[in-house]
């Protein structure tokens, strides 16, 4: 477990900061949502996936229309991403043994794994599941514990603040991958998504979102392909 230190720090580095920020401003929606904030760090520690906690929040400040369940699917619909994320690391993080993966599940998130898809590959296979567990455990405490900071301090922030908050998640993702547009996949996956883009404009709000992410991530994986058998 050498490894498990450096990928600790390395999630105290750009990757807390933008950890804390989002989820600060999840922590003050919990709180003009009306709930505990014993609900939010069991949200952030048990789901751990801000798209999910997010529609369990708005459920709950619309009085859980449609009942409990409908609300629980609906979180599990918007984190069922995490079964390709996890179907893409698991030959990364192997290094024999398949029972040594275990711990490593409930730390897949976006955040330990876009950081995890970048750096593994540098690191000797025996001290991949340290790192990632390194990594993966910092930033699922960070989550919970900058959601109860921001569940006490939402009188100091205002519904902007805690948009631009909710953002800074995303724009660390945007830079990764702009760090890394020198490599064919990560230019095919940008230049796609921002062609797919434009379909929000044209697509009715609830479903703009997944079609462009879906319309651009399958035209940048056969871009890919071909590009590989050619």
């Amino acid at each position: 477990m050498k490894a498990f230190l450096p990928g600790l720090r390395e999630a105290l580095g750009a990757a807390g900061v933008a950890m804390a920020a989002t989820f600060l401003a999840f922590g003050a929606a919990v709180r003009e949502a009306g709930l505990s904030p014993a609900w939010a760090v069991l949200a952030c520690w048990g789901i751990y996936g801000m798209p999910g906690q997010l529609i369990l929040v708005q459920a709950a400040t619309l009085g859980w229309a449609g009942g409990v369940g409908t609300a629980v699917m609906g979180a599990v619909a918007v984190n069922a991403r995490f079964l390709p994320m996890a179907v893409s690391i698991a030959p990364v993080l192997s290094s024999g043994s398949r029972l040594r993966l275990l711990p490593a599940v409930p730390f897949i998130a976006i955040t330990p794994w876009a950081a995890a898809m970048r750096a593994l590959p540098a690191i000797e296979r025996p001290g991949r599941v340290g790192w990632f567990l390194g990594f993966g455990l910092t930033s699922w405490v960070v989550a919970g514990f900058a959601a109860l900071s921001g569940y006490y301090v939402a009188g100091a922030l205002g519904p902007e603040a805690r948009a631009a908050l909710i953002f800074v998640n995303p724009l660390y993702y945007a830079l990764l991958l702009a760090g890394d547009l020198d490599k064919p996949a990560p230019r095919r996956a940008v230049l796609c998504g921002a062609a797919a883009a434009s379909l929000a404009a044209v697509l009715p709000a609830s479903m703009a979102l997944l079609a462009a992410g879906l319309v651009g991530g399958t035209a940048a994986f056969l871009l890919g392909r071909r590009r590989g058998r050619g």
